[in-house]
């Protein structure tokens, strides 16, 4: 199975991962020329990224892991690799999480920066550098984990491309504004919210150079359930409270909701 992946499939795969790291261009352009964001929207818009990645990773991908695995290993074997490397996929993020100083850890930073007023040039320069940078850290695991979902499923990776797109458009946000206002440069605080999304498809790449002579189906169903990790780890550390933070309770609620009910919908059409 894994030997016939097309090079048509990988291109495909890592288009969608590029879509996704790239969105925080997006979010610089939209704190450069909108005069100000709908807070409750962008809200809804997170819990909506969260409800597709966590429904998707818990119905979808953690059970393609776990045939996979199952399928080679046998019930026992299969179904225990499959939980070892979901948890594992969690400690990933985890660790690299601890690795980062709390103040520009962007899951830690969950107010979007509005204006410079009250900083220091040196500290706004310093804070947005640091957080480009804490981001294209945390950038790597999540573009091996769109990467491989688009390389297994399409339309998983569709989804899953979509859903990482949305929640890195603040991430661009908070990269761009302190730079913008320390500096004075558009030009610039674009490059730095680029380059800390570029660190998207780097990591996919790195991973697939790194793991292809290795592919077979105990391979992939691991890094899989891996994956299924990352994403709800990331949901639940990085999206949830930032919706939470950025409108009311109900909007983050209703978009999480909604964000279930699309992702269950599309696999049923599918079917």
């Amino acid at each position: 199975m894994f030997e016939n992946i097309s090079t048509y499939q990988v291109m495909i795969a890592f288009g969608l991962t590029v879509f996704a790291g790239l969105s925080t261009g997006i979010g610089s352009t939209i704190a450069f020329f909108a005069r100000g964001y709908n807070k409750g929207f962008l809200s809804a818009a997170l819990g909506f990224s969260a409800g597709v990645m966590i429904y998707i990773s818990l119905v979808e991908i953690f059970f393609k892991a776990k045939d996979s695995l199952v399928e080679v290993l046998g019930v026992k074997a299969g179904s225990w690799s499959t939980v070892g490397a979901f948890f594992g996929g969690i400690a990933l993020v985890a660790m690299i999480d601890n690795l980062i100083p709390k103040e520009e850890n962007p899951h830690e930073i969950h107010h979007l920066p509005e204006n410079g007023e009250g900083r220091s040039i040196p500290s706004l320069h310093r804070t947005g550098t640091f957080v480009a940078l804490a981001i294209a850290i945390h950038n790597f695991p999540e573009g091996i984990a769109t990467f491989m979902s688009a390389l297994g499923d399409t339309k998983l990776g569709v989804m899953i491309a979509v859903a990482v797109a949305v929640h890195n458009i603040p991430e661009g946000i908070a990269v761009s504004v302190p730079i913008y206002y320390a500096s004075g440069k558009r030009r610039k605080a674009f490059v730095y919210s680029f380059l800390s999304g570029l660190a998207e498809p780097v990591g996919a790449l790195i991973g697939y150079v790194l793991l292809r002579p290795f592919f077979n189906q105990v391979v992939f169903g691991t890094i899989f359930a891996g994956v299924a990790g990352i994403m709800v780890f990331i949901s639940i550390d990085e999206l949830v409270p930032s919706a939470e933070e950025y409108g009311e309770h109900h909007y983050c609620i209703y978009g999480f909701v909604a964000g279930m009910a699309v992702m269950a919908l599309s696999l049923l059409l599918f079917i």
